[in-house]
């Protein structure tokens, strides 16, 4: 059982690793959208690749969703409204007439005409309530002609048959004029003013039933194709009439596979994304393994993955429309401004390759994002540069813009079809682009990584740990900021990060501030206080500046990018001066790993460069007046030294790069010692 468990703990790196591939298959799977694969790729404006292609079933050609929409535009203009008549409310306002009629007419004054006058306001009332009287100052929406319920009864009328109270005076004024009962148009104006109630009301629920019941009556088909007709032949244009059919065909290809196959297809598509990430671990430990080897930046790249593929499906979901508006090339500037431009493509090719499955029209997409995030990798240089974010995000719009100009032409073999839309969602992404910068400082707190941003913040010499070297160990802090100038330069020549090489080499030496005169460049007097003690205790004090460095560092919450600078600036090298003074005093037996730093050696370019340019610059202190070609052969001498104890193997910098950071150092020591061109005599 021990044995069991020791070998779980040896093997918890692949164990992570694999839990992590099947927990964002899983994820993915659950969100994907499914549907068979319709196996022939087509596009509009384009030949027919495959041979003469007949049905293999019957299915209807659907409509476009330009032609469903102006369909529901059709039946929702000739939808009429429902309103409903109230028989209470009437009944009511009869009864009050029946009420307040004498309290407006003094029965006692009229005598005889007191029945033919009340009469006379039941047939107006009967008039002005055939129908029903509308709410004051009703407005009315959409279709004039209307249906109006009657208890159990539809009747269509039209809207202006109702009766409008504001139109009381003027109605009782027409009845009344040039009539016996003229006279008492005040008093029944008064009357019908205190008795008019509205009885019609817009019955929305009603309405809404009546437009949900049309809206589902819409036919989704404009025709019909049966099995065996002949729908498109080999090296034949799919104009835009074939387009529609092939669609429809692969929308019920696509839902006959669902019913079908639906395991076979969930067991496709769990093999695809298993697939793509094992290539992504795959590329990372062939290329990166450092990062293979942290869970911690290993789950940040599969986080980003699957934030960027679940908002694309919820959009896809919502309303295909606006997929272009997702600002996908978010994910290869992070992966960039957190590791490198190559690991940042090749993650945005793969989750574009994800999408390909759930996204319409899956060629366009693939080819605008491809491109988009090529532009993106190539164009954003110094990301904390505001003005540098600002020009990319303008370019990738613009890349955007381009190629749907591009394949609009080719579909719909006219510009002057163009939709501007689409165009108005990539300005979007393309604002939605600009918050890279709060959300890589949010990853930057989540995940303890660093990016340029926080680089820049480093540099500020000022800040409490380099102002802390200067005061204590001031030939320490001139050294760190030679090599910071030099090592930069070189990085800059062969295409490294200058901004991590430059804050790499300010705090390499920051183990020094532990026993800062026991080191030769912050030494001011003749005597060194390593005369007093042994080869081997000095050594160790020497050796233990790079330990004190790490121990001050992390101390400090400065980035491990940055520790692995100060654990690799000396690598595996030999402490030479006091390995020498041990052999004068003790020729045998000396045990030469106490004279060697303990490593680890450089690992990338930017660590590589850095003990090139420190070792230079410190060995460069002990040259007197050199000539042009001593120069030259002294800084060949330190770096193929470097090269012989094989401490640039585990670096990706090749021969070539070397050479170029040798006349890179060569140039700026030539400033330093202000050697002038040598004449010949």
């Amino acid at each position: 059982m021990k044995s069991f468990w020791k070998y779980i703990v040896s093997k918890q790196g692949l164990f992570y690793k694999s839990i992590l591939i099947l927990t964002s298959s899983f994820l993915i799977l659950y969100i994907f959208p499914f549907g068979g694969q319709f196996k022939y790729e087509f596009q509009k404006g384009r030949a027919w690749q495959y041979p003469d292609f007949y049905s293999p079933f019957d299915f209807s050609i659907l409509k476009t969703s330009e032609e469903l929409n102006k369909d529901k535009d059709e039946v929702l203009k000739g939808l009429k409204p429902y309103l409903r008549s109230n028989i209470n409310l009437r009944d009511n306002v009869f009864k009050n007439y029946d009420q307040e009629f004498y309290n407006f007419f003094n029965k006692e004054d009229l005598k005889f005409q007191a029945d033919s006058l009340y009469n006379f306001g039941v047939q107006q009332l009967n008039e002005i309530y055939e129908l029903g009287v509308l709410p004051p100052n009703y407005i009315h929406k959409g279709n004039e002609s209307i249906f109006l319920i009657q208890k159990q009864t539809e009747i269509s009328i039209n809207i202006n048959q109702l009766f409008r109270p504001e139109a009381i005076f003027d109605f009782l004024r027409k009845k009344l004029m040039n009539s016996v009962y003229e006279e008492y148009e005040d008093t029944f104006n008064d009357l019908f003013f205190e008795i008019i109630a509205p009885n019609i009301t817009l019955d929305n629920e009603f309405f809404e039933k009546q437009k949900q019941q049309s809206l589902q009556n819409i036919s989704r088909s404009k025709g019909f194709i049966a099995y065996g007709d002949f729908i498109v032949a080999e090296g034949e244009l799919v104009d835009d009439k074939t387009y529609k059919i092939l669609d429809s065909l692969r929308s019920e290809f696509i839902s006959k596979q669902v019913e079908q196959n639906s395991f076979w297809i969930i067991f496709g598509y769990s093999i695809l994304i298993v697939l793509t990430f094992t290539l992504l671990l795959l590329f990372l430990y062939s290329y990166r393994f450092e990062i293979y080897e942290n869970n911690r930046k290993l789950t940040f790249i599969f986080f980003n993955i699957l934030i960027v593929i679940m908002a694309v499906t919820a959009i896809t979901n919502y309303n295909t429309d606006y997929v272009f508006a997702v600002p996908i090339c978010i994910l290869p500037l992070i992966i960039k401004a957190f590791f490198d431009a190559r690991l940042g493509l090749f993650t945005h090719v793969l989750t574009i390759l994800l999408l390909g499955f759930i996204v319409p029209n899956s060629f366009e997409f693939v080819f605008l994002q491809i491109t988009a995030g090529i532009i993106t990798i190539q164009s954003v240089e110094q990301l904390y540069r505001r003005a540098n974010l600002f020009i990319s995000v303008g370019q990738i719009v613009l890349v955007y813009i381009i190629g749907y100009f591009a394949f609009t032409s080719i579909q719909e073999g006219s510009i002057l079809k163009l939709n501007f839309t689409p165009v108005g969602l990539f300005m979007l992404n393309g604002l939605l682009m600009l918050f890279v910068q709060p959300l890589i400082y949010i990853y930057e707190r989540i995940f303890g990584l660093v990016s340029d941003v926080s680089l820049l913040e480093l540099t500020d010499t000022n800040s409490i740990l380099l102002k802390e070297l200067s005061d204590k160990a001031p030939g320490t802090f001139n050294h760190s900021l030679q090599v910071a100038n030099l090592a930069e330069a070189a990085a800059n020549e062969i295409g490294a990060n200058t901004l991590l090489v430059r804050v790499g080499a300010l705090y390499h030496d920051i183990g020094k501030l532990k026993s800062p005169s026991y080191f030769s460049e912050n030494q001011t007097a003749s005597v060194s206080p390593h005369d007093e003690l042994s080869p081997l205790k000095s050594a160790k004090i020497i050796i233990d500046h790079v330990i004190e460095g790490i121990m001050i560092a992390e101390k400090y919450k400065i980035p491990d990018r940055i520790i692995d600078f100060i654990r690799t600036h000396h690598g595996t090298s030999l402490v030479y001066y006091f390995y020498k003074k041990q052999q004068e005093l003790t020729p045998k037996n000396i045990d030469i790993d106490k004279f060697k730093y303990s490593g680890p050696k450089p690992f990338s370019k930017e660590t590589a460069i850095l003990m090139m340019a420190d070792s230079v610059e410190a060995a460069s202190k002990s040259l007197k007046a050199p000539s042009h070609n001593d120069l030259k052969l002294f800084i060949d001498k330190i770096i193929d030294g470097k090269m012989s104890e094989k401490q640039f193997n585990l670096s990706d910098i090749t021969f070539s790069e070397i050479e170029t950071v040798k006349k890179v150092l060569y140039k700026k020591l030539i400033n330093v010692y202000q050697l002038r061109i040598e004449y010949p005599e």
